[in-house]
């Protein structure tokens, strides 16, 4: 049974045979890990005292004379988390490594960025990785997704032989989009039962299971098996510490994030059977025990790593992204309808809803360039994107919750994909929704629609209680869970890099392209691309000699509601880059094309070798930032007015960058207010 509180003390969890008998196999398993860094609240995790708890079963005084441990580790590590989207998922590589992996099992989010890249990253970990029951074709017959192994057999300090074979799920893989055709599932336990023979006559004396699956999966696959088949099942997927004895076969899953361990002693049961007594025990990784120096080095090195990754440009905006809560919160923006149509697109869904307060931007981003940063502060949050089957009632009752506590700038405002609805807001809350629209039909309140939305609002917070899913008490029916979703700054990342045309990442593969060039294609309808041409130097030296004349032109763009406090404080944090520059040219366009190559790191050392990327004219829009500041200031002592937009839509022949097409997000009337006696 689970500990009623996080506790820094051993947890039995389950204990069978004689405890005080030294063991004759010591296992530790983890499982679902995505943040380096610790939380705030306990369990707090993070991989440094995680590390401390790992060095102290494997080195310990009280370990000595018994077998050296053997680390399992049950799949999804690469993906999500916002250091993923930055590095996609060669963060966690040397961490993998530094733990004592002894062998893993692939997980979904293993596959995120692409098989090519799960195969490049799993080539630099120092175990192998299984995966026995999903095949790809392309590879060979009977060959496993990302040439994984299918089973392994380890071996003791003491000469025990254990057999590993790896399993999953079918659900799965219905949540990767970027896998290769025609790849072939085959049942769990039709696979055990057909492998496992095998291991046992190849020496095996006991035989785990590492898979990924959720709970009621892997006790299927305990009761479909025979009994004494599998030994103990290690799982994975689910991010909850449980156990449970089914037919003979432990069922075990340790936690998630770095804030949960297991540490497993097995001994021989002394009746001759050739059976196995096992103790469990449960570590909670709490604040109260110690960082190991050297992973907290790592972890140190790698926040620093990422940060300069974050300044990298990985995009281009040829229109104004308006990220501004008084837009966001009250209205459709463009930036809300890209997001929620990029949503929509990426998981095939009928419709998207998104609260507002997704976006946490706050400012306007003008047309030109968009750094990494960019994106990951305009969305921060690490609920990531689910797909639910809902009721057409559950979506009105959802849109009038959105728009209830209007004009208040609050976070749940809807922002709609594929959706559109009018709204009087004179009426009382909860029924200020007139006609709701889902494509161009008027919405069926007894049909079912497949919804993309944040798994925060699948939770029923913001007061989304009709999107509340059957497994939190609502009706919602999951069909991508938060386990199996992606971030939205990982979707974003990946959208932009499928636009440049040079630098592309280098385990970019076609499954990829087959994916984003079906996403761009949909998305092209409601906003549009432009493709790059070279600046050539005559407009790179007009940039340089017009660039602060024409910042006073660009200031009369300036919207009055920017007059604010809130907009002065925005001022200050907004980073130099993506300016609109004379004619619509910004520098960036003079550089080589930028390469997008992966952070890659083999050990702990080679992340200092990540810097940021030199940009021309570093000191110039440095000094364009400061004359901003000033000429707003000036702008709202004098009172005066404004323009509405803070700039225009660069036209077809202004955007001159050449590394990448740019994004023109565009308003399409799917919010409509409803004036009172109109």
């Amino acid at each position: 049974m689970a500990p009623a509180a996080p506790s820094a003390e051993e947890q039995t969890i389950f204990s069978s045979g004689d405890p005080a008998t030294p063991p004759d196999l010591r296992f530790l398993h983890y499982n679902d890990v995505y943040h380096v860094d610790a939380g705030s609240a306990e369990p707090v995790g993070g991989y440094a005292r995680f590390q401390t708890l790992c060095n102290y079963y494997r080195n310990d005084e009280r370990f000595n004379a018994q077998p050296e441990l053997l680390t399992f580790f049950s799949g999804d590590a690469f993906n999500p988390s916002l250091e993923s989207s930055v590095t996609k998922g060669s963060h966690m590589v040397p961490i993998l490594n530094n733990v004592g992996t002894d062998v893993a099992c692939v997980g979904n989010h293993d596959l995120d960025f692409g098989v090519r890249q799960y195969r490049h990253l799993t080539s630099q970990c120092k175990f192998p990785w299984l995966l026995a029951n999903v095949l790809d074709p392309a590879l060979g017959e009977n060959e496993p997704l990302g040439n994984a192994k299918k089973t392994i057999m380890l071996e003791s300090s003491n000469g025990i032989k254990i057999g590993v074979i790896g399993l999953a799920e079918r659900e799965w893989l219905d949540t990767i989009n970027s896998l290769p055709p025609d790849i072939i599932y085959k049942s769990a336990s039709a696979t055990a039962k057909e492998l496992i023979p095998g291991l046992r006559e190849q020496g095996a004396e006991i035989v785990v299971a590492v898979t990924h699956q959720r709970e009621p999966n892997d006790n299927k696959l305990a009761e479909k098996t025979p009994e004494g088949l599998i030994d103990i099942i290690l799982g994975g997927h689910d991010h909850y510490y449980a156990h449970s004895f089914i037919n003979g076969t432990h069922v075990l899953r340790s936690g998630t994030d770095f804030k949960q361990l297991s540490h497993i002693e097995v001994r021989r049961k002394t009746d001759g059977d050739k059976k196995w007594d096992f103790n469990i025990v449960r570590r909670d990784i709490v604040s109260s025990i110690p960082l190991d120096p050297a992973a907290a080095d790592l972890v140190e090195k790698l926040t620093k790593a990422l940060k300069s990754k974050l300044d990298k440009p990985i995009g281009y905006t040829a229109a104004p992204l308006d990220a501004r809560f008084t837009t966001v919160r009250t209205k459709e923006s463009n930036i809300g309808n890209f997001v929620c149509d990029l949503m929509r697109f990426y998981y095939q869904a009928d419709c998207c809803i998104m609260a507002a307060g997704t976006i946490r931007g706050d400012q306007i981003y003008p047309p030109g360039v968009l750094r990494l940063r960019d994106i990951v502060n305009c969305f921060p949050f690490e609920d990531p994107v689910v797909v639910i089957k809902v009721t057409g009632k559950a979506i009105l009752e959802a849109l009038e919750n959105g728009v209830s506590n209007y004009p208040a700038l609050e976070g749940r405002f809807p922002q709609v994909s594929n959706i559109t609805f009018e709204a009087d807001y004179s009426k009382k809350p909860m029924s200020r929704i007139s006609t709701v629209k889902i494509g161009d039909e008027p919405l069926d309140l007894e049909r079912e629609y497949v919804l993309s939305t944040r798994g925060y609002m699948a939770r029923g917070k913001d007061g989304y209680t009709s999107l509340l899913i059957e497994e939190e008490g609502g009706i919602a029916k999951e069909l991508v869970s938060e386990e199996n979703g992606v971030l939205i700054s990982t979707i974003l990342r990946q959208y932009f890099m499928s636009l440049k045309v040079l630098g592309k990442w280098k385990m970019w593969e076609p499954s990829l392209s087959r994916v984003w060039g079906n996403v761009q294609e949909k998305l092209e309808h409601t906003h549009p691309t432009l493709e790059p041409q070279n600046p050539g130097p005559k407009v790179v030296e007009a940039f340089r000699n017009a660039a602060i004349r024409d910042e006073g032109r660009q200031e009369k763009h300036l919207s009055p509601d920017r007059a604010g406090s809130t907009h002065r404080s925005r001022s200050r944090s907004r980073s130099p880059g993506g300016r609109r520059t004379p004619g619509g040219v910004h520098p960036e366009g003079t550089e080589t094309p930028l390469d997008e190559s992966d952070m890659e790191f083999e050990d702990e050392e080679a992340v200092d070798d990540v810097k940021p990327v030199p940009m021309p004219l570093t000191k110039r829009e440095h000094e364009l930032v400061i004359i901003r500041k000033v000429m707003r200031k000036w702008w709202r002592l004098a009172k005066l007015p404004g323009h509405p937009n803070l700039c225009d839509e660069l036209g077809e022949g202004e955007f001159q960058v050449n590394w990448t097409k740019a994004v023109a997000p565009r308003l399409e009337g799917r919010i409509k207010e409803v004036k009172v006696g109109a």
